[in-house]
């Protein structure tokens, strides 16, 4: 394992969370576009993404490691595999005036919840923090390492 190997998983983490936080940016920004997609002709509102995490373990050490058959290979980080759109319905809201309502005067609003969409960026700020609490704990511990080694 390399002294810089939690630095590494942290930073992994703190890219994901990132993303994640940008993700739930546009979903708060497009909260009220009714005008998203067109799909066979017709528009369809925006659709809520999320984010989905996997394990960063298939590194070329990590696997080298488990060939060899070495015990204690810790985990190798985080990365983002994929962005998903939410699949639940969207709303349905009267509104005869809109442009977009349709013959019954119902319009299809997006399936964005803002009060979901501020919990879930609450949690990404928060797991941000903390990776960033480890990132300075390891360079605070590699730094007195180096000072008791002078």
């Amino acid at each position: 394992m390399s002294i810089f190997n939690s630095m590494n998983i942290s930073s992994s983490a703190l890219t994901a969370q990132r993303l994640r936080m940008d993700v739930i940016s546009s979903n708060m920004a497009n909260v009220d576009t009714t005008r998203g997609k067109l799909v066979d002709g017709k528009w369809e509102p925006y659709s809520r993404k999320m984010v989905v995490f996997e394990p960063s373990e298939g590194n070329f050490s990590s696997q080298l490691n488990r060939a060899m058959g070495k015990q204690g290979d810790i985990g190798g980080g985080v990365k983002v595999s994929k962005i998903i759109e939410d699949k639940t319905p969207f709303k349905l809201v009267y509104n005869p005036e809109h442009p977009d309502a349709d013959a019954n005067g119902y319009v299809k609003l997006p399936n964005v919840d803002p009060l979901k969409e501020m919990v879930d960026l609450m949690s990404a700020t928060r797991s941000y923090e903390a990776n960033i609490t480890v990132l300075n704990a390891t360079k605070s511990m590699l730094l007195k390492t180096f000072e008791i080694s002078k």
